[in-house]
């Protein structure tokens, strides 16, 4: 009865339609619905290194032919979807997850797309798929943890379009604005149906604190949070969302940003990923007295670890530091703490309290809901130029990290680079020396990555080959105090802003 109360709720119409979860779908689930709705076409996507979403598309003619794509696949160049693989070498197999199907919002015609994955010509799963690689991230860190990998993603973008000179919003003062001093917050509320629909699993919207104008354009800031998902879901998720949310701003002319950084003095766009460690359907990173766990503290300390070369995955090309400045809400210095905007990994506020909220407000109506799920912690360097599925391998492969250390050095790491002021504050000048940053540039990520390679190479999880490619691609930005030169030219900016403009 539960399963049939969810799936009457869910947005995906291939769940409400089969009344079962996604998890379950079988090859003969997605014939019956292809057969039942009418459907035209087929679409497969996948993810390239560009961290893209690619498309093929197949007209369905026959129920045998459905039958052999939906089995066999298909073959691809896979030279031209990742650089590091040799064109002498290059067929690759894409074979679909029945569990991403979806109806393709879209299509003018009637669609059923599915998400795939990566084989090689001797049907083994592709050592270097990014996706593939999380994957192998999160079965080592059970192996080491015995604690599953869970994230969130929060996706920050502008939405660009006219200026009607209308009930203008407060510059840099747009966090959870409604109309109409929010001018798209109905293009956003319609993307977050979109990716609802696409198998999204959505915590909120809303609009974020950047807004400004420009040559008679509304520069206005958006976020939307997903709910925890286990982290190969999670990066499905969001990648749906990048393409969802690009489209529809093309079919409703208007323009969308996920840069890093657009212009100077208004806010950047970062791609927080909030973790947390469950076991057994528990959260784990919240110990029985509502505090902060161990297991919380020993994953905080491999990523405080890893840190440095975390920027590698999460930080992609040279705007992404044009957002890592100090005085602002971008961290700088690798350090964490309790609902700290400064820090590097934060403790966001938490259930913790143990009153009933809820009866205050509403006294005949008292809250049985159990809080400890809900705590998370929060990695906010990245932005949305990184590849999610490399960025959350990353973090996993740190988190992972901190329970391979002794757990008193993991403990002892965690305390050290705790903090609980503003770390910027001159009164705490010293505190702030004592913190190592971040890269400033990727030559700096990539020369991090070199050192600390080894680490994500273990256990079999990055593929030597990616890693080569993603360190030369960074030494080739060659962007050592880039930064401070195009701060100071503001031609030279707005060239490399419009570099990047789409990235991600």
């Amino acid at each position: 009865m539960e399963n049939n109360k969810n799936m009457s709720m869910s947005r995906n119409h291939v769940e409400r339609t089969l009344g079962k979860p996604a998890s379950e779908f079988t090859r003969a689930d997605i014939i019956e619905y292809i057969r039942r709705e009418g459907i035209e076409m087929v679409n497969f996507m996948y993810a390239a290194a560009d961290g893209r979403l690619k498309t093929l598309n197949f007209v369905i003619n026959s129920q045998e032919y459905l039958e052999t794509i939906l089995s066999t696949g298909e073959r691809v160049d896979g030279s031209s979807l990742f650089p590091f693989i040799e064109a002498g070498r290059s067929d690759l197999y894409v074979i679909p997850r029945y569990s991403s199907a979806f109806r393709d919002p879209f299509a003018e015609l009637p669609t059923l797309t599915l998400l795939c994955s990566y084989f090689d010509k001797d049907g083994q799963p592709l050592d270097s798929d990014p996706r593939r690689i999380l994957e192998r991230a999160c079965k080592e860190f059970t192996e080491v943890s015995g604690l599953e990998f869970e994230c969130m993603g929060e996706l920050e973008f502008y939405v660009i379009g006219a200026d009607t000179g209308m009930f203008p919003a407060t510059d840099q003062k747009g966090y959870h604005e409604s109309g109409p001093f929010a001018k798209f917050n109905d293009f956003r509320t319609k993307a977050m149906s979109l990716i609802a629909s696409t198998g999204g699993q959505i915590k909120y919207g809303h609009s974020e604190v950047g807004n400004f104008k420009h040559n008679s354009l509304i520069y206005e800031q958006n976020e939307i949070e997903f709910l925890p998902n286990p982290a190969l879901s999670a990066a499905d998720h969001l990648l749906l969302a990048k393409w969802v949310i690009r489209e529809l701003a093309a079919k409703e002319g208007l323009n969308v940003t996920f840069a890093p950084k657009i212009t100077v003095g208004k806010a950047g766009s970062g791609f927080h990923i909030h973790m947390r460690l469950m076991k057994d359907g528990h959260n784990m990173t919240q110990s029985a007295d509502r505090t902060l766990s161990n297991e919380a503290r020993r994953a905080i300390a491999g990523l405080m670890t890893l840190a440095p070369s975390i920027t590698a995955f999460g930080n992609a090309n040279p705007t992404s530091y044009l957002r890592l400045v100090p005085h602002q809400e971008a961290p700088t210095n690798i350090c964490w703490g309790d609902r700290n905007r400064s820090v590097l990994v934060r403790v966001p506020l938490g259930w913790t309290s143990g009153k009933d909220m809820c009866v205050q407000v509403n006294p005949a109506d008292r809250c049985e809901i159990e809080t400890y799920g809900k705590q998370t912690f929060e990695m906010r360097s990245p932005d949305c130029s990184a590849n999610v599925y490399q960025l959350m391998a990353a973090l996993c492969v740190a988190a992972r990290l901190g329970f391979e250390m002794d757990e008193k050095d993991a403990l002892d790491i965690a305390s050290r680079t705790y903090v609980d002021v503003n770390i910027h504050a001159k009164e705490n000048a010293e505190k702030l020396a004592g913190l190592e940053t971040l890269p400033t540039c990727c030559v700096e990520s990539a020369e991090c990555l070199e050192k600390q390679r080894s680490i994500y190479e273990s256990r079999n999880v990055f593929a030597p080959a990616m890693l080569d490619d993603l360190i030369s691609q960074f030494k080739a930005f060659d962007d050592k105090m880039l930064a401070a030169r195009v701060n100071a030219d503001p031609i030279e900016l707005q060239k490399l802003v419009n570099r990047y403009f789409y990235c991600g």
